[in-house]
C-alpha cells in the first residue's frame, strides 16, 4: 500500500487468478469490500453493493457487455463508469481506478471513498441554459423521475418542470403497500434541494385540465397555462373502485399515495385493538397488504375470484405456495368467490356480501382490485386516440402515436413489447409496474436529449425485459410478460424449502420468469432474454440451470 495526499494504492489480488466474466469480492484492510470484475480482459473495480437496496453484486449476474446486473430487482450498472443502465437504481456504483504492475492488482482510492459505495449520476447539463426549450413533464411516480433525472443526465439544457398532482416529490410507491409508511421522508426518492439543484421546477398538489398540442400548451385546474416544446405524460393509475352497493363507505379505502397509508393506519388504530380487515383482491398489492396488516395483529381475510392468489399471473402452484405462506400467519381466504355488496350501518361498511351469501365481517374494507389509466384529462383533446382501457399507444420511443413532441409513458403507455428474446410479436401493452415506468423515463429521457450534446448517448428503443418484486413473507422476484397467455410451466428447486424458479413458456419459448430463493436466476433470465439467449423450455425440464448458463459473448450494447 503507497500514499499520495489521501490517495492511496491498495493491492487487491493477482491478475491471473481472475477469470474472464469472473465476480470477486475482495477485502481491503480487514473492513472495506471491493468487487473486481473481469471483462474482455480488463479488470475493473466497484462498489459490492447495488445502490438500490444494498444486494451484494457478487451474486448478480455479469454480462459480456460490461453490465452488472443486481440480483434482488434488476437494477443495473456499467463496470468500467459504474453509471446506472436500468432502474430501479438512481445512484451510480461507485468505481475506483486500476492498474497491474507485475501481475499484481492495484486499485487507486482514498480510505472515505472505499465507504461511499455510491454518488449521484453524473450530470451533462445541471440547469436551464436554454430557455427557448421547455420539457413539461406530467406526474410524479417513478416514470417522472427517470424522465428528469435522465434529462440533466444525458444532457437536456432546457428548462424542466414537473407538474404533479400528489402533494410530495417523488416516492419509492412500492414501500405503500409493503409496510403502509406514512413518513414522506422515508419514501422519498430525492431531497426538495435536489431538483433545485438540477434546476428542475416541482408544481405540486396541481392537477392538469386540458393539453392543446397544436399549442404546445397544458392547463391546469386553477387555469393556469404551460406552454412546452416537448410534453411527457407520466400519470399513471388510479385504483379502481367496485360499482355495487356500499363500497363508497367511509371505511372502504384504496391505496396508492401516502394520504391513502395514513388514512388506513389511523382506521386500523391502536395495535392493541384486532380489527377485521377484509381486502378485496388477491393480486400484488391485496397480498402484500395482507400480510402487512396481519403482521399487525389484525383479523385479515382476502376475498378474490380466483381459486388461488396470483393464479393468472403465476400459475395455480406458485399461488397456492404464496396462499400457504400468509395462512401461516393467520390470513384467511375466500377464492373463486364474487362479491355482491358491502353491508353498511350508516356510513360505514360492516360486512363484505359474497354471492354465496357468506358474509365477512369488516372493521375496514381495503379494495385492491386493480389501477385505471388516469388519462380522463386527455378525452376531450381530439388529438389523442384513447384505448378501450384508457391506454395511450405509443412507439417504441415512448412517442404518442400522432402527437408531435407528446411522449406517454409508465401505467398508461401502451408501447410495442418485445422484451422475452427478441421474438416477442411488438403488440401494444400496458404494464403496470415501478420500474417499467422508470426504465420508460430513461428511454424518454435518452431520446428527446441526444440532439443536445456530443457526450449524450444515442437513443434507444424500449426493449427491457419488465422485472417485478413483491414482498409475500419471503421475496418473490419476476422477469418477462405473460399478458400474451402460457401453456406450461416448468418448475426447478423445492416449493417445501422454499428455493425455486417457475418458468412460464409458449409452445418451446419462456416468456417469464419467477423465483423464490433462487438467486440470480430471475437477473439471470432477464439478460439471457435481453439477447437471446434464454434456454427453450426442454432444455429446463431436463434441469438446465439457468444460473450456469453463460451469456452470449459479442452481444451489441
Amino acid at each position: 500500500m503507497s500514499s499520495e495526499a489521501g490517495l492511496q494504492q491498495f493491492r487487491v489480488g493477482y491478475a491471473d487468478e481472475i477469470k474472464d466474466m469472473e465476480k470477486k469480492e475482495v477485502t481491503i484492510g480487514g473492513e472495506q469490500k471491493v468487487l473486481l470484475t473481469k471483462v474482455k480482459g480488463k479488470i475493473y473495480a466497484t462498489a459490492p453493493k447495488c445502490t438500490h437496496y444494498g444486494a451484494p453484486l457478487k451474486n448478480g449476474v455479469l454480462s459480456p457487455d460490461g453490465r452488472l446486473v443486481c440480483p434482488w430487482h434488476g437494477a443495473c450498472f456499467r463496470v468500467d463508469t459504474g453509471d446506472i443502465e436500468d432502474a430501479p437504481a438512481l445512484d451510480a456504483l461507485k468505481t475506483y481506478p486500476v492498474t497491474i504492475k507485475d501481475n499484481e492488482i492495484f486499485i487507486s482510492a482514498t480510505q472515505e471513498s472505499l465507504t461511499q459505495h455510491q454518488h449521484p449520476p453524473t450530470f451533462i447539463a445541471k440547469g436551464a441554459k436554454d430557455p427557448s426549450k421547455h420539457l413539461v413533464v406530467v406526474g410524479g411516480g417513478s416514470g417522472a423521475t427517470g424522465v428528469v433525472e435522465g434529462s440533466r443526465s444525458f444532457g437536456y439544457p432546457g428548462k424542466i418542470t414537473v407538474v404533479s398532482k400528489e402533494t410530495y416529490l417523488p416516492i419509492d410507491r412500492t414501500k405503500l403497500s409493503k409496510a403502509l409508511i406514512t413518513d414522506e421522508g422515508k419514501v422519498a426518492l430525492r431531497s426538495s434541494d435536489f431538483f433545485k439543484d438540477l434546476d428542475i421546477e416541482t408544481k405540486l398538489g396541481s392537477t392538469v385540465k386540458t393539453v392543446d398540442p397544436s399549442a404546445h400548451t397544458i392547463t391546469l385546474e386553477n387555469d393556469e397555462s404551460l406552454s412546452y416544446t416537448t410534453l411527457v405524460l407520466a400519470t399513471g393509475g388510479i385504483p379502481k373502485r367496485l360499482p355495487m352497493d356500499g363500497f363508497d363507505a367511509s371505511n372502504v379505502y384504496t391505496l396508492r399515495y401516502i394520504q391513502d397509508a395514513d388514512a388506513i393506519t389511523k382506521a386500523l388504530g391502536d395495535a392493541e385493538k384486532e380489527k377485521k380487515v377484509a381486502i378485496v383482491g388477491s393480486s400484488f398489492i391485496g397480498m402484500e397488504l395482507a400480510g402487512c396488516i396481519s403482521g399487525k395483529g389484525h383479523d385479515v381475510t382476502v376475498i378474490g375470484m380466483e381459486s388461488s392468489p396470483l393464479e393468472t399471473i403465476l400459475g395455480p402452484k406458485v399461488g397456492k405456495f404464496i396462499q400457504g405462506l400468509h395462512a401461516e400467519k393467520g390470513v384467511k381466504f375466500e377464492l373463486g368467490k364474487e362479491v355482491e355488496k358491502a353491508e353498511t350501518s350508516g356510513d360505514k361498511a360492516t360486512a363484505v356480501l359474497l354471492k354465496d351469501g357468506t358474509a365477512i365481517p369488516a372493521d375496514v374494507v381495503i379494495l385492491g382490485v386493480g389501477v385505471a389509466p388516469a388519462t380522463k384529462f386527455l378525452e376531450s383533446s381530439s388529438a389523442f386516440n384513447l384505448r378501450k382501457d384508457g391506454g395511450i399507444e405509443v412507439d417504441e420511443f415512448l412517442r404518442v402515436k400522432g402527437v408531435e413532441n407528446v411522449y406517454a409513458i409508465g401505467d398508461i403507455a401502451a408501447f410495442p413489447y418485445i422484451g422475452h428474446t427478441g421474438k416477442a410479436k411488438g403488440d401494444p401493452i400496458r404494464i403496470e409496474h415501478w420500474d417499467v415506468a422508470m426504465n420508460h423515463g430513461r428511454t424518454v429521457a435518452r431520446h428527446i436529449s441526444s440532439p443536445f450534446s456530443k457526450e449524450s448517448p444515442e437513443p434507444k428503443p424500449f426493449t427491457n425485459v419488465p422485472y417485478f418484486w413483491s414482498a409475500q413473507g419471503v421475496q418473490v422476484r419476476y422477469c418477462g410478460n405473460t399478458q400474451g397467455g402460457f401453456d406450461d410451466i416448468v418448475y426447478q428447486g423445492s416449493f417445501d424449502e422454499k428455493k425455486w424458479a417457475a418458468f412460464y413458456c409458449q409452445r418451446e419459448e419462456v416468456v417469464a420468469v419467477c423465483s423464490v430463493g433462487y438467486d440470480p436466476v430471475v437477473s439471470k433470465a432477464a439478460e439471457l432474454m435481453r439477447v437471446g439467449g434464454m434456454p427453450a423450455k426442454k432444455e429446463l425440464a431436463d434441469g438446465v440451470d439457468v444460473r450456469k448458463v453463460e451469456l452470449p459473448h459479442g452481444v451489441k450494447e
